[in-house]
Formats: C-alpha cells, structure tokens, sequence
C-alpha cells in the first residue's frame, strides 16, 4: 500500500487480496481487520469511507494482511475473539474458541439451573473460553479447569486475569474427572486428520485438535452428576452409544447452529 490510502481503499485492497488469497467471506475478513487497525466498528467504517491513515494505520494493516494471506486464522492475527459475552485473547498457544462450542456452555448452564454453587470441571480448557463463560454466566459456580498443554494454561490465566474471573487452573489431564463433580465438560481433540481440512487448522496446535478415544475415556473416568461433551461431524450418535454404555442416563445430542450435531450430554 503506497500513497494516500483511505478506509475505502484498505476495505476494497483487503477484500482483493484476501479473496486471491483463497478466503471465505473476503470482505467481511477485511472489514475486521480495517475495524480493528482503525478502532472503528463495521457501521463508522462506512460512514467515513474518505478517512486517510496514516503511515502506522498503513503498515499495521498491511502486517495484517499478510498474515492473513498465509491463512494465518483471523483470531490470531487479530489477537482477541469474541465468544458468547466475552472478549478472550486468541494466540497459537490454544484452539481459536469457535461459535459452536457456545453451545457447548448453554447446555451446560441448563443441566446447573436447579444446583446451587455447583462444581465443576473443564477438561482442555484452552483459552478458557468454557470455563471462563461458565464462570461469567454462574458466578456462584466453582470452576476447575485443566490441561495438559503449559502454553494453554499460560494464555487461560491472562484472559482470566483480564476479565477479572476466578478459576482454578491445573496442569492435569482426564485424571481429574474421577475427583467428583457436579459437571463435567470438555471439548476433546477429535479430528482423525488435518488432510483436506482448511489451511487454518495448521496454525493451531495439534494436540488440541487430533485425537481418538476421548470422549470414552473422560466418560468411563468421570464421576459426576452430569457430562456434557462437543463431537465432531458424524461423531454424536456413537458417542451417545458410549456414555449409554458407561452408565449414563437420559443421554441427549444437541445441534449447534449449523445444524450439526454437536454436543453430547448425559446423567448419573
């Protein structure tokens, strides 16, 4: 980007080459990233569309850009995301949280409705973004959460510090489940492979997205009341069969947005 650039020009520059770049939802893309460079949200962006930027505007975005080019995901090269009321900070260090995993927490706020201060545990807690929801949207409850992955719990502690919610962050693994809870959640790696799957996916850490055999292995270890569990495509009815298998009742799959079934849930 040389000479005078304005808003419009970094909104239609951005989508080009995000688009070339193979991106789904180019302009939408480049108007997060403008918003973001700018401090301005999607509706001041087009209401001064002349705005000139100046040179630390210019080479801000332009850093963007070619990250984003590289298919580098938008929440790293952002640095924060949004998931349900919360702002979370998003590096490599954990999973981008992802809209379906909100469902994942309102099944989890529903099976808590009736216990008060109810315990519970996170396995995988990433960024944070489950527990850190359950605790914003259940002050009382007393949240738990683990990982075995040091760097995951590293940014689950800044963005806990930084929303002010407190939750106790363990290096531990399944292991935990058998402690005794009220609930027990987690969004386990469950992809076979990254072959064919989009380019993002190899920028975020592998551990946390392959994997085989999780989710039996937190249902036969827990010990709780209830187990709430994100599948991946295909994966719900024979997770269901499982926590059927492993004792539990009134075992129920829920579709997130998309309509795919995504959440698995269960009592005892």
């Amino acid at each position: 980007m040389n000479g005078a650039v304005t808003a419009r020009d970094l909104l239609d520059l951005g989508t080009r080459r995000l688009a070339d770049a193979g991106v789904e939802n180019a302009r939408r893309e480049s108007e997060w990233i403008a918003g973001h460079v700018l401090g301005l949200s999607r509706s001041a962006l087009y209401a001064a569309p002349e705005r000139r930027l100046d040179i630390g505007d210019v080479q801000a975005a332009e850093a963007l850009l070619v990250r984003r080019e590289a298919r580098e995901p938008l929440a790293y090269v952002l640095g924060e995301w949004g998931f349900r009321r919360l702002t979370l900070k998003t590096d490599a260090r954990a999973l981008v949280p992802r809209p379906e995993t909100e469902i994942v927490v309102e099944r989890v706020l529903a099976l808590l409705q009736e216990t008060e201060a109810p315990r519970v545990l996170d396995i995988g807690v990433g960024s944070g973004a489950i527990a850190l929801s359950v605790k914003d949207e259940r002050p009382d409850a007393k949240v738990t959460a683990v990982d075995v992955s040091t760097d995951a719990l590293s940014l689950a502690r800044e963005n806990a510090a930084r929303l002010g919610l407190e939750v106790e962050l363990r290096e531990q693994g399944v292991d935990a489940a058998g402690e005794g809870w009220d609930l027990v959640v987690s969004n386990p790696p469950y992809v076979d492979t990254l072959d064919g799957l989009q380019p993002e996916l190899g920028f975020e850490p592998e551990r946390a997205l392959i994997g085989d055999g999780f989710h039996e292995l937190i249902a036969r270890t827990a010990r709780t009341r209830f187990l709430v569990l994100e599948v991946g495509d295909g994966q719900a009815g024979p997770v269901a069969a499982t926590l059927e298998l492993a004792g539990y009742g009134d075992v129920t799959i829920t579709c997130d947005l998309a309509d795919v079934e995504r959440v698995v849930e269960g009592s005892r």
